[in-house]
């Protein structure tokens, strides 16, 4: 059973770093939407954890893993490699405004591929280890490290002076 002070210490810690967990997840999937639902999921899971978890003072940890890996988890779904409409007829409108407040290193950021991606985001954005960030996305430290070098060379040569 739940006491008052639990489910106050949870809200406390939501109302506190809900806003830096969407950026994290926006980070990681590149889009608003996706990054609100991954942050909703992960909220839902640390609550349910949460006695357990706040003992052990990892929230911070717990959600970006779950954020990390329900990403992951999403990707892996079928209907994420359909297409609705085709392609040459249902081509998306340009939101311009959108376009012209990305800045060059996020562009640079959403173009790798997505594990670089989110070794890239986790390790120089979120500043955590190689441990760290091996334990939050499920993978070994060699390959944070593979996967941090060959996204940081990407990075250089995309956003060398021309």
């Amino acid at each position: 059973m739940r006491s008052a002070d639990s489910d106050a210490a949870f809200s406390e810690f939501v109302r506190a770093r809900r806003a830096h967990l969407r950026r994290v997840a926006y980070a990681i999937c590149g889009d608003w939407h996706r990054a609100d639902d991954l942050v909703q999921t992960a909220l839902v899971k640390l609550y349910v954890a949460w006695p357990r978890v706040r003992r052990d003072g990892r929230e911070e940890a717990y959600v970006r893993r779950i954020i990390a890996r329900a990403d992951i988890d999403e990707h892996r779904r079928p209907w994420r490699r359909e297409s609705p409409g085709l392609p040459a007829v249902d081509r998306p409108a340009r939101q311009e405004s959108l376009l012209e407040e990305r800045s060059a290193l996020f562009e640079a950021i959403q173009s790798l591929p997505t594990m670089q991606r989110k070794v890239v985001v986790l390790r120089y954005w979120l500043q955590l280890s190689v441990e760290e960030t091996a334990t939050d996305l499920g993978i070994s430290t060699g390959t944070v490290k593979s996967h941090s070098s060959r996204g940081l060379t990407a990075l250089r040569t995309v956003l060398a002076p021309r």
